[in-house]
C-alpha cells in the first residue's frame, strides 16, 4: 500500500501537469485562432468560423491590405511600424541608461534621504497613467511638442524609469561589491567600474528590463491617442490597429493587424529567453 506522501506526490504531479496544460491551451489557443483567421478568406470564415482551413484556402490578402498605403486601398500599418519602432527603441535606450545609473546610485552610493528615494521610485509607478494625462497634455501643447514622437518618448520615460530602477536595483544588490572594490584598487574610477564590471554582470537584468520597456512603448495606446491623433503620419502601430476596430473592417483584416502587432514582442522574447530567465530570477536571492 502506497504511503500518504507517495499518494500526495502523485496527485500533485498529475494536478501540475493538468494545470500547465490548461494554461498552455488558454494562452496558445487564442493566438492560434487569430493566426488562422488572418490567413482565411472572409467568405470561408463567415460560412464556418471555427473550421480549419485547407491548404488551398490559405492566402495573405488580409496582410497585404493591412500594410498597403491608403492610396492603394489599404490601411498603411507598415508606416506606423516605423514610428512605433523609433519610439520603442528610443524609450529602451533612454530608460536603460537612466535606470542603470539610478539603480547603481541607489544601491552603492551613500547620500541623505537614500531610503526615501528608493521608496519613491516604486511609489511613482503606483500612480495610474490617466492622472498624468491632462497635465502632460497641457504642458506639451504649450511647448509645441504635441504630435511629435520625441514627446511620446519623454512621456514613456516618466512611467518606465521608476519601475526599471526598482527592477535593476534588486539585481545590482546580488553583485558582490568586492569585485568593484578590486577594480577600483586596480585603478578604475566609478564610471569604468560600471562599464567594465557592473554592466556585463547585469546584462540578464538589463535584457529583462529592456523587453519590459519595449512592450510598454510598443503596445501603449492612451498617450499615443492623446498626443498623436492629429498627426496621422506620426501614428504608432497601436493607433493604426485601432482604426481597424470598425464594423466596415473584416475580421480577417483585423486579425492580420493583430498578428503583426504581436510578432515583434514574441520574437524578442524568444530571442532573449535565456537572458530573461536569468534576469528575472538571479536578483531574487538578495535585496
Amino acid at each position: 500500500m502506497a504511503s500518504r506522501e507517495v499518494v500526495e506526490t502523485r496527485v500533485l504531479g498529475v494536478a501540475r501537469v493538468l494545470w500547465l496544460a490548461f494554461v498552455l491551451v488558454a494562452c496558445v489557443l487564442p493566438l492560434f485562432y487569430m493566426l488562422l483567421l488572418s490567413v482565411r478568406p472572409l467568405q470561408a470564415v463567415l460560412q464556418d468560423p471555427l473550421g480549419l482551413p485547407s491548404l488551398g484556402e490559405l492566402n495573405l490578402a488580409a496582410y497585404r491590405r493591412v500594410v498597403a498605403s491608403p492610396d492603394d486601398g489599404g490601411y498603411g500599418l507598415l508606416s506606423f511600424f516605423g514610428n512605433s519602432l523609433l519610439v520603442a527603441l528610443g524609450s529602451v535606450v533612454a530608460t536603460v541608461l537612466l535606470s542603470v545609473l539610478g539603480a547603481y546610485a541607489a544601491t552603492r552610493l551613500r547620500f541623505p534621504g537614500k531610503n526615501v528615494v528608493n521608496v519613491s521610485f516604486f511609489a511613482v509607478y503606483m500612480f495610474p497613467g490617466i492622472v498624468m494625462a491632462i497635465p502632460l497634455f497641457v504642458l506639451f501643447s504649450r511647448l509645441g511638442l504635441r504630435g511629435e514622437l520625441p514627446a511620446l518618448i519623454v512621456i514613456y520615460l516618466a512611467s518606465t524609469v521608476p519601475v526599471s530602477v526598482y527592477m535593476l536595483r534588486n539585481y545590482f544588490r546580488s553583485i558582490p561589491q568586492g569585485l568593484e572594490d578590486a577594480a577600483m584598487v586596480d585603478g578604475c574610477n566609478r564610471a569604468q567600474v560600471i562599464v567594465r564590471i557592473v554592466l556585463p554582470l547585469a546584462m540578464p537584468a538589463i535584457a529583462a528590463t529592456s523587453l519590459y520597456v519595449f512592450m510598454i512603448a510598443w503596445n501603449e495606446y492612451l498617450f499615443a491617442l492623446l498626443f498623436l491623433l492629429e498627426r496621422r503620419d506620426n501614428w504608432t502601430v497601436s493607433l493604426g490597429l485601432a482604426q481597424l476596430d470598425d464594423i466596415s473592417v473584416s475580421a480577417t483584416v483585423l486579425m492580420a493587424g493583430s498578428v503583426l502587432l504581436t510578432l515583434p514582442v514574441v520574437a524578442l522574447f524568444f530571442a532573449a529567453e535565456r537572458l530573461l530567465v536569468e534576469g528575472l530570477t538571479a536578483g531574487a536571492e538578495k535585496g
